[in-house]
């Protein structure tokens, strides 16, 4: 039997993704570069992308800051255990406690697992400080990750009845219910857990008032205020974190997505009276290797200049304004979210369609529902790549309105 055919296959081409287990939809275009703000398959076809990975390439493709500290950094130290210290482990985490006002970070590999530890700490401090605490108040149609417990925690409908028997425990109120989440509240809770902006149901905010209400209600009753900050944080809504634009700050709060870059690097943050870890509670092999703390570094000396941030806000208005525009032209309903994360609700069920006839004319955006369209393109995004993109949408609602 050759190598490069199977049995089943009578005689026909090989499937080149046969290996890649099948998890979502995938278009046939393999990627081989990118640049800023543009992806190349690997027939040369360039790409407009207003995804960048779910919103972590904060920087765009293959970014310089980015690349020239992997390499300084491989040149020094890939990795060493996690039961020592490194440079760039502690240069990070002061980065990260300096501009949170928390004070003890964790560094991770992905969202869902600084998320798991995120409810780990809160039970561990439910236990130790609130007569064993242990549930976590989350809201519908949040997003928390897909590990075992962060799925128990998100409130997907379609997860109901997956994985069964759930990790117990997290107890669901609708987002900007503050009646719902005070009435929530029990002897058996130990915090209350939301995302700022619930980037993977359409992009719906929490409001302003409801997450100063919140986080005067968590503390009024003795109970911790999570941040998830996977998808708003690090600039992606024009502050640094999104908790900034309610002037408030959470007891924990997670970081992902932007914090890398486009390498994986999670953080936990926590504030020290909250941080009650014993030894041996929580860890994990490559948790503050310096290759990708040292990534996590460009990124926030990066972002956090005033004129970064600045930008972004400025970026974000004018594909804000630009949405408003198709959306008034074409009948379209409500833009929502904030900074360069944004969502245009179509008014109808036809994402997939506007999102498909876009890839055709070489344009990325997301559909994150059946009638919402999410763009989250680079912070560092230009005004030019901006109105391409909205010609391209605009060409593509006039052609799905004719039919």
């Amino acid at each position: 039997m050759s190598p490069t055919t199977y049995p089943s296959d009578s005689g026909a081409p090989l499937n080149p993704f046969a290996a890649v287990m099948e998890i979502t939809p995938r278009s046939p275009i393999i990627f081989v570069s990118g640049q800023g703000s543009w992806l190349t398959d690997s027939t040369g076809r360039r790409y407009l992308d207003f995804i960048q990975g779910w919103a972590v390439n904060c920087l765009g493709h293959s970014p310089k800051p980015l690349i020239e500290a992997l390499t300084r950094q491989a040149a020094q130290l890939l990795n060493c255990s996690p039961a020592f210290y490194n440079d760039q482990m502690v240069r990070l985490s002061d980065l990260l406690a300096a501009h949170s006002g928390l004070h003890h970070v964790f560094l991770a590999n992905s969202g869902a697992e600084a998320n798991e530890g995120a409810i780990k700490l809160a039970r561990k401090w439910g236990a130790k400080h609130r007569d064993g605490a242990f549930e976590i108040i989350t809201m519908d149609h949040g997003f928390h990750g897909r590990t075992l417990a962060t799925m128990a925690a998100s409130g997907k409908p379609q997860w109901e009845q997956l994985y069964e028997p759930k990790v117990p425990g997290f107890p669901k109120v609708p987002l900007n219910d503050l009646d719902a989440v005070a009435a929530s509240i029990t002897h058996r809770t130990a915090a209350v857990m939301l995302e700022p902006i619930q980037g993977e149901a359409g992009v719906f905010e929490a409001t302003i008032p409801f997450l100063r209400a919140v986080r005067a209600l968590t503390r009024e009753q003795g109970v911790l205020l999570i941040l998830d900050e996977i998808q708003t944080g690090i600039g992606r809504t024009g502050d640094l974190f999104g908790f900034e634009h309610a002037g408030i700050t959470p007891d924990i709060m997670t970081l992902a997505k932007g914090l890398g870059g486009g390498v994986p690097l999670a953080a936990l943050l926590a504030h020290r009276e909250v941080s009650c870890f014993d030894y041996g509670d929580q860890g994990g092999t490559f948790c503050g290797n310096p290759l990708m703390a040292a990534a996590g570094c460009a990124v926030i000396e990066e972002v956090s200049r005033p004129a970064f941030l600045a930008r972004v806000k400025q970026a974000g208005r004018r594909v804000a304004d630009g949405l408003l525009g198709l959306s008034r032209k074409h009948g379209c309903s409500e833009v929502r979210g904030q900074g360069l994360l944004l969502a245009l609700n179509l008014g109808r069920d036809n994402a997939a369609q506007v999102v498909n006839l876009c890839l055709e004319r070489g344009v990325l955006i997301n559909g994150p529902r059946p009638n919402a369209l999410r763009f989250m393109p680079a912070l560092t995004v230009t005004d030019d790549e901006i109105d391409r993109m909205l010609d391209v949408l605009d060409e593509v609602l006039g052609e799905v309105k004719a039919q």
